[in-house]
């Protein structure tokens, strides 16, 4: 028979392993706002302002996996040098750093502590292994909203998430805007 643990923290109990995939939209964001104020911030004893985290929460940015080769839309693909890709490399690094940074500003303001990891690769697959590598009993996700079309084009994270992830998966959907 397999072990299962308590999803909620009690008293004695292990505290569950939220994992929350941020990236530069924001959608991503609003699921990490939405999941601080419903997972993690809680009040004790008749004081609403003071946090009570109900487990370990751990930011993830999945970095694209960076293209050594440039297609035009006429003629064959071209190859980047050496000095392009390192420059490249360098700006994505920087914008995972900035995701991050803004990420864990949303949870010093909640008064939540987070890790934060940044893993290369497509982000479908990666959010999915880091989820798997951590043992997370949640993986909560941010939906753009994209249609029925641009997502069988694109392709969603959040879908392949919850069609692979091993643990539950809470995709989060921003609410509608008024025009």
């Amino acid at each position: 028979m397999e072990e299962t643990k308590e999803p909620v923290a009690t008293e004695g109990r292990e505290k569950m392993t939220v994992l929350v995939a941020v990236d530069e939209s924001e959608g991503s964001l609003y699921a990490l706002s939405w999941a601080l104020d419903n997972l993690f911030v809680a009040a004790v004893g008749g004081a609403p302002n003071k946090p009570q985290p109900l487990g370990r929460l751990v930011l993830v940015h999945a970095q694209q996996p960076l293209q050594q080769f440039i297609m035009h839309p006429i003629g064959p693909a071209v190859y980047a040098t050496s000095s392009v890709i390192d420059s490249v490399k360098k700006a994505q690094e920087q914008n995972s750093r900035d995701v991050i940074e803004r990420a864990k500003g949303i949870c010093r303001r909640r008064l939540v502590e987070a890790e934060a990891v940044v893993v290369a690769g497509d982000p479908k697959e990666t959010i999915c292994q880091a989820a798997e590598q951590m043992q997370t009993d949640l993986l909560v996700v941010g939906s753009r909203g994209l249609s029925k079309i641009r997502r069988a084009i694109l392709g969603s994270v959040s879908d392949y998430c919850a069609h692979h992830a091993n643990c539950p998966v809470l995709i989060v959907k921003p609410p509608k805007t008024s025009h």
